[in-house]
């Protein structure tokens, strides 16, 4: 099986290529913008003519830029709508397999019941409302052979994230300041890269063909950003104070859901996978980082 990976120096790109090695019966192939530019979509379209013989797809690559998607809204909307419509309809029309990451951004976080796959979106930012068209786009252009999976928080021993903005600060501050009314679930990128992996090799995904469908995944459990790095500073012995504030008192330029808990039944039970809880997937992530 040929594998193309695009977002190859993301979290989860990096996250993925760990695993490759136990994988050595599939010939995986990852990119990054200078070999597959999603916000060209000539590039785009390039790329593929001279590389239809991929399998499978696994776009790790997107805007992720929050804040910054507000005033880059065209860019956002390029790369993770437009540059997603395009590679589906190509996915489709050579009959390649489609893994699409999403967000639970899509939604607005109104709820507070964990999101089932079948609740209605409703971004409430612009790099949500992206996420959501490419969601559309996917299922409008393949209505089989394409997985769209939402996760959470993502965070790893790689790039830029909560987890190590987090370490940095407790090692320089004496205090700081984080949002405590913003519940989600945190996701640790080996975990999902496993759970990735896990459905490359699962029966249902190996058959002929397979209806499109919605996934959520997360590690278990729930937690607000506070108590996120109350842990982060316990595990990694840092003495910075933790100060509990509202989203109120921490203006962003994005509008953030104030409870994005997925709920992860569906992908549990159809790919029979098994999903750590967060603590256990922080304390791996901060022995690497550590």
């Amino acid at each position: 099986m040929k594998i193309l990976v695009t977002g190859k120096n993301g979290q989860l790109g990096l996250s993925i290529q760990k695993f490759i090695s136990n994988f050595d019966h599939y010939d995986f192939t990852f990119v990054g913008r200078d070999e597959l530019d999603l916000s060209s979509s000539e590039n785009i379209s390039k790329y593929f003519d001279a590389n239809s013989h991929f399998d499978v797809v696994i776009n790790c690559a997107a805007y992720t830029a929050v804040d910054k998607a507000e005033c880059e809204a065209d860019l956002a909307d390029q790369i993770n709508h437009l540059a997603v419509k395009q590679m589906s309809q190509l996915a489709n029309s050579y009959n390649i397999k489609l893994i699409h990451i999403s967000t639970d951004y899509v939604f607005d976080g109104n709820d507070n019941n964990p999101y089932l796959e079948s609740d209605h979106p409703n971004p409430i930012n612009i790099y949500g409302k992206t996420k959501l068209q490419g969601e559309t786009a996917v299922l409008k252009a393949m209505y089989k052979n394409a997985i769209i999976i939402r996760t959470s928080w993502v965070y790893s021993e790689f790039g830029h994230n909560f987890v190590k903005t987090m370490l940095r600060h407790g090692d320089n501050r004496d205090e700081i300041s984080v949002v405590s009314d913003q519940i989600g679930s945190p996701t640790f990128a080996t975990d999902l890269a496993k759970a990735i992996l896990s459905i490359l090799n699962h029966k249902d995904f190996l058959a002929t063909s397979f209806p499109s469908e919605i996934y959520h995944f997360s590690n278990l459990g729930e937690i607000s950003w506070h108590k996120f790095t109350l842990e982060i500073f316990k595990l990694a012995n840092l003495k910075c104070e933790v100060i509990p504030i509202s989203s109120e008192d921490y203006k962003t330029a994005a509008l953030r859901p104030k409870n994005t808990t997925l709920n992860r039944e569906k992908i549990i039970n159809q790919f029979n996978l098994h999903i750590p809880d967060w603590q256990k997937s922080l304390q791996d992530c901060l022995k690497n980082l550590l």
